[in-house]
Formats: structure tokens, C-alpha cells, sequence
């Protein structure tokens, strides 16, 4: 008894404060993600000049979709090395990855061994996002997770004007490969802090049996110490109890929803982040002014998030994805007409301010769908399928690119955007159906384990 008087007296309170180091470090290791995510789109119209490289549009297309299916392959198997490694190793081990990934980049003497280095990028990129998506939200203050998420993803967008200004600058003073150069600062950077200061999930460590450690780091931080049913089981066999769970009645007809959206958003981002400055500079604007447009889109993107955390926090997270979604196919079909340079700008940036919030909120959402033990399962999941749209985007306007038709990806954008809209704003009802499929709870003790 004395002892429990004792650990509940040194716990500290569950606040913005007392959880800041963890969303500080994974705010850094997003903030390279978003940096090596969009140095690609940054540089391109500058790749695509060098006559000694061979990128071509239809190759630079396929490129940016070799990235991406690395974030698939990458999003999909995280979740089973951290049964091993843990979310702190992993974090670490990915950051790793897309350093690596960039400085192959930096020495390709050609567009195979380039490809190859995007690839490795993308292993490292997919697996980083879930997890510090997990993190943040175990450790965010209660009813604050949307918020959380939302300031975590201000880092990408942050990222990505700091890759543009690195296309901006540094490409046309010493050439594009030094740009790559620049991506192996993660792991000089990041890495060493990560390990020294990043604490291990409590769920993760109560899983692997670290009772004590669990409970110690969930009293220093001011969570609730986790139980079995907030720990993710382990190994193999749990990875399969995760994903099955994911399937359960009240969740069954969500799930689908949200990878559906998840993909809409995801071709969304990535397809923007690959081609909007080519887009741009085919359309009649100048390379620096085509450049310009990626640092305005992710500056748009960071105040769209900072309104959207508030925003879901106050209406709901799907609520504000699906508005959001609409909003982004206005953007996308303002942005194909011919607009005086000003106007352009300030499209571009209002664009933004829904484009990426939009994907944001659906990570959000899941919050709203799947039981503690069921979380990181679940936005690994809605993060890998979505893959398959950031696989699709790059690829699919790289065709049209080839084709001459580039307009129409501002088309596809806007569809993008629709169909992201209509699947998330189905997930209400999706969940209203499941839990009437479902059966009885037989007692009021079975009803405590069902969704909060």
C-alpha cells in the first residue's frame, strides 16, 4: 500500500509539458522526413536538365513511385521488427534508412542506381511516420491527440520548405547532388539524440514483459501505467491478432473507409510533393517561380494544421478531413487555369492549408475507431494501404507528363479529393452499422473492453 501511495505521489501530470521531449524528437525526425520527401520535387526541374543523368519525365515518374512503394513495404513491415527492436530502435533504424537512401542518391552516376537510392529512402520514410504517429498519440495529453498530430505534422511541412530551399539555393550554386548531400544530416543529427533521450512506448515495453520499465516510464511522463489490453501483443502471431482485430464488427466496415481515404490523401500528398514544381513550370511559370510554389504549398500546410488540430478537437477529426478533402479539389481545379502570377500564389497556399490536414485527420480518426490495443496496428495499416496512392500519384502524372496532358493532374487531384471526402465522411455510419451487427455484450464486464 505504502508503495502505491509512493509511485502515485512521483507521478507526474499528463500535460503538453511533460510529454514535450517525446514530441520535440519526433517532431525533428518528421521534420527530416518531410525533407527528403520533397528534396526529389525540389531538385527535378533541375534533374531533368542535366543531360548526363537521363531522367526523362516518364522515368522521373517512376522514380518518385520506387519511393514510395519502399514506403509501403517499409509502413507495412515496421510493425513487425518493433515487436523485436522496439518503436525506439526502429525509429532510429528508419531515420538510418533515408540518410543512407539520399547519399546513394548523391553518388548515382545514373537514373538505376538514383532509383535504387529512393527506394532505400522510401524503406526508412514508410516506417517512420507510423511509429512517431503511435508515439505521439500514447504519450498526448487526454482529448488532445488531434491537436498532437497536428503540431507533429507541422515538422514535414517545415521539411519540405527546407528541402525547397536547399532547390532554391544550394541546387543552382553546386548542382543537385549536393542537395542529396544534405539528406544524410539525419542521421548526424537526429540519430545520436534519438537514442540518448527518446523513452521506449510503455505499451511496447509491457509487451515485451518490462513491467517495472513500463510503469517507470509511464510514471516519469504521466501516462496511465498500460494494462495487457493496451499493450500490442507480440510476435508474429500478435501482429495477426492486431490485424484481425482491425475486422472486428465494430470496426469491420470502417476499416475499408479508411484506407480508401488514406490512399485518396496519400496520392494527394505525394503526388503533389513529386510534381507540382514541373507542373507548375509547364504550365507557363518560371523554374525559380515553379520551385517557389513547393515552399508556399507546405507553408500553407503548416497553418492548415495548426487549424485543423484545433479544429477536430473541437467538431471531430472526420468532420474536418472531409471538409477538408472538398476543399482541396476546389484548390486543385483553380490551380489548372490560367491565373496571373499573385493569384497563383495565394491558390497555392490556401490549397495547402486543407491538402495535407486532410491525410492528417484521417490518422486522426483512428483514434476514434480502434482500442489502444489495436492503434499502432491500425495507423500502420491505414498508412501502408494509403501507400499504394503515393505509389500511384508520382507514377500516374508522370505518365500524363509523358503524354503531354500534364494539366490533368490538377484533375486527378481534384478527384483525388472527392473520393478521400466521401469515404472518410462515411465512417460515422460505417461504425453505426458494425456496432449494430455486433453481438450482445452478455454482462456489463464484457462491454468495458468494446470501444470507448
Amino acid at each position: 500500500m505504502n508503495s502505491s501511495h509512493s509511485s502515485a505521489a512521483s507521478r507526474s501530470p499528463h500535460t503538453f509539458r511533460t510529454v514535450f521531449p517525446v514530441l520535440a524528437l519526433c517532431w525533428l525526425a518528421v521534420f527530416f522526413d518531410g525533407m527528403d520527401v520533397n528534396i526529389y520535387g525540389a531538385v527535378m526541374p533541375h534533374m531533368l536538365d542535366d543531360s548526363g543523368l537521363g531522367l526523362t519525365p516518364a522515368t522521373a515518374g517512376t522514380i518518385g513511385s520506387w519511393t514510395t512503394f519502399g514506403m509501403l513495404i517499409g509502413a507495412l513491415t515496421a510493425g513487425n521488427l518493433t515487436d523485436w527492436l522496439g518503436r525506439r530502435l526502429m525509429l532510429v533504424t528508419s531515420v538510418t534508412l533515408f540518410s543512407l537512401g539520399s547519399a546513394i542518391c548523391a553518388v548515382a552516376p545514373g537514373v538505376g542506381l538514383f532509383g535504387a537510392g529512393r527506394f532505400v529512402a522510401g524503406l526508412g520514410l514508410g516506417g517512420l511516420m507510423p511509429l512517431c504517429l503511435a508515439m505521439v498519440m500514447e504519450f498526448a495529453p487526454p482529448r488532445r491527440a488531434a491537436l498532437t498530430t497536428g503540431l507533429l505534422m507541422t515538422s514535414y511541412h517545415f521539411g519540405g520548405m527546407a528541402a525547397t530551399g536547399l532547390g532554391l539555393t544550394l541546387a543552382p550554386a553546386a548542382g543537385w547532388r549536393w542537395v542529396f548531400w544534405a539528406g544524410v544530416l539525419p542521421a548526424l543529427v537526429a540519430v545520436p539524440l534519438l537514442l540518448k533521450l527518446l523513452p521506449e512506448s510503455p505499451g511496447v515495453l509491457l509487451a515485451h514483459g518490462e513491467r517495472a520499465k513500463a510503469d517507470a516510464v509511464a510514471d516519469r511522463y504521466g501516462l496511465p501505467r498500460p494494462t495487457e489490453v493496451a499493450a500490442p501483443a507480440a510476435g508474429a502471431a500478435g501482429r495477426l491478432t492486431a490485424i484481425r482485430a482491425l475486422f472486428r464488427p465494430e470496426s469491420r466496415w470502417a476499416t475499408p473507409l479508411l484506407w480508401l481515404a488514406s490512399f485518396s490523401g496519400l496520392l494527394l500528398v505525394y503526388g503533389v510533393s513529386t510534381w507540382l514544381p514541373q507542373m507548375m513550370r509547364a504550365s507557363g511559370y518560371g523554374l525559380n517561380s515553379s520551385i517557389s510554389f513547393l515552399m508556399v504549398i507546405n507553408a500553407g500546410g503548416i497553418v492548415g494544421l495548426l487549424i485543423a488540430g484545433r479544429a477536430a478537437d473541437r467538431f471531430g477529426a472526420v468532420r474536418v478531413s472531409a471538409i477538408w478533402f472538398v476543399l482541396t479539389a476546389a484548390g486543385a481545379l483553380l490551380l489548372k487555369s490560367q491565373l496571373p502570377l499573385g493569384v497563383t500564389y495565394a491558390v497555392v497556399a490556401v490549397t495547402g492549408v486543407f491538402l495535407f490536414s486532410a491525410q492528417v485527420m484521417v490518422y486522426a480518426a483512428t483514434n476514434t475507431v480502434y482500442r489502444d490495443s489495436e492503434r499502432a496496428a491500425g495507423l500502420g495499416w491505414v498508412t501502408g494501404i494509403g501507400r499504394t496512392g503515393a505509389v500511384v500519384g508520382p507514377w500516374l502524372i508522370g505518365v500524363l507528363a509523358t503524354n503531354g496532358n500534364q494539366s490533368w493532374g490538377f484533375t486527378t487531384f481534384a478527384l483525388a479529393g472527392l473520393v478521400g471526402a466521401v469515404a472518410i465522411a462515411l465512417v460515422p455510419l460505417a461504425r453505426r452499422i458494425g456496432r449494430s451487427d455486433a453481438p450482445a455484450a452478455p454482462a456489463p464486464v464484457a462491454a468495458t473492453v468494446g470501444l470507448s
